[in-house]
């Protein structure tokens, strides 16, 4: 075996081009695919870290203006949702609707002594925490008592809290705190997580905000609610349909108005959103694998071509009693041997480039003033990919190899020796 190897060695040594051409198209081969695919990974991470922020299976609710004409009613018309809407979704939909609830948002300035903030304060129902994934550090969120006892608290940011308290190192300790919302004193329960979207509101309970801010005015805001046995896009579609009939006629809009009355489907939107992340994983495995492909068929040229140039020396090798395994083992061990090394060789540069994505793109926030959004998230590919792309590689190889292996094996030595 180290008398094989050796002359493998002697052979690149003499070939230096040829074999560079060769173990270059597998490592770009393996270097791309596992590029390709960890970018992939990158963007296909970052979209489900934004869809996982709200419960799949969740609804929101908002009131929008009429596109149609209807009963003599012009379109254009403002609608707002109304106290009879959050009945019917209630009461109307009791198969499919879990628990509902509102959110009326209202913006105000939040002061603490001699610090302040402008923000908005959205009361909100108990339910609020699970549909939108509120991550708590400190204290409780609204619960069922608060707004049974319409009790002026408040749940705040922990960025909020230090521009309340900005010499207050521990946030914990601001919990039971008095800060003043308006004209009005609430108390702190809880301090929540910030979201990467950088967009911070202060909570509190949907009775207290509704009433001291919308104590005169019909409009409830905005309906939240989960709901279960929808598995399917058909049937969401279905739903929506009838729920939206049903609100447009609390509000004399055209049943078939989609505008009067304004959707968001997070279970439709996750579901889509799915879908095209499976197109986008498809359509990078197979640019990979053509990529791969090409190094596959570089390798399989350049094993015919060494064939053609080493046909004397095959056909003096048998000339002198070569067995033809002996050559067939030879060209063989040498493509497994430059595939093995030259994929390793790329498949380290392809994780290298993949930590370098992730230690760079990977913590780059794109900030718009509106929301703040990372574009790439863990921008790698797992070794377990990395070890079968190369093992592709070198079988590939190694069938490449074998088929001018053969060839060479089966030649005559007379023929060997006439070839040019």
């Amino acid at each position: 075996m180290r008398e094989l190897i050796s002359e493998i060695w002697q052979t690149a040594r003499r070939n230096k081009l040829r074999t560079a051409l060769t173990g270059f198209a597998v490592a770009w081969g393996i270097f791309m695919l596992i590029v390709l695919l960890g970018a992939g990974n990158g963007l296909v991470n970052a979209q489900l870290q934004q869809s996982e922020r709200f419960l799949s299976n969740s609804m929101m609710v908002f009131g929008g203006r009429t596109s149609k004409p209807y009963n003599g009613l012009q379109e254009g018309r403002n609608i707002r949702l109304q106290t009879h809407d959050i009945e019917a979704t209630e009461t109307g939909f009791r198969n499919n609707i879990d628990e509902v609830g509102a959110a009326y948002e209202t913006s105000a300035v939040i002061s603490n002594g001699q610090e302040y903030l402008s923000t908005q304060v959205t009361g909100v129902y108990p339910n609020h925490i699970l549909i939108n994934k509120v991550e708590m550090l400190h204290g409780r969120f609204i619960n069922d008592i608060d707004l049974k006892e319409k009790r002026k608290v408040l749940v705040l940011s922990s960025k909020q809290v230090k521009e309340l308290a900005p010499q207050n190192t521990n946030l914990s300790t601001f919990i039971g705190r008095h800060v003043k919302v308006g004209n009005f004193m609430f108390q702190v329960v809880g301090i929540y997580k910030d979201e990467e979207s950088g967009q911070s509101e202060a909570f509190s309970s949907y009775s207290a905000i509704k009433g001291i801010y919308g104590a005169n005015t019909d409009n409830v805001g905005d309906i939240e609610f989960t709901f279960h046995g929808l598995p399917t896009e058909e049937a969401n579609e279905q739903f929506e349909h009838a729920y939206r009939q049903r609100l447009n006629a609390n509000h004399q809009a055209h049943p078939e108005d989609e505008r009067a009355v304004w959707l968001w489907n997070r279970f439709t939107q996750s579901l889509q959103m799915e879908q095209g992340i499976a197109i986008i994983r498809t359509a990078l495995w197979i640019v990979g694998l053509f990529t791969l492909l090409s190094g596959i068929v570089g390798v399989s040229n350049i094993m015919l071509i060494t064939v053609k140039e080493r046909t004397h020396e095959f056909g003096i090798r048998k000339a002198i009693g070569a067995k033809p395994w002996s050559i067939l083992k030879l060209i063989i061990t040498e493509s497994i041997i430059i595939t093995t090394f030259f994929g390793y060789i790329g498949m380290v540069l392809g994780v290298m480039a993949n930590e370098y994505m992730d230690a760079t793109l990977g913590h780059d926030v794109i900030d718009t003033g509106l929301f703040r959004a990372t574009m790439f998230v863990d921008p790698t590919v797992g070794l377990d990919v990395c070890f079968e792309a190369t093992m592709v590689m070198v079988i590939a190889g190694t069938i490449a190899g074998l088929i001018p292996a053969y060839k060479a094996s089966r030649i005559r030595p007379i023929e060997a020796l006439r070839a040019d």
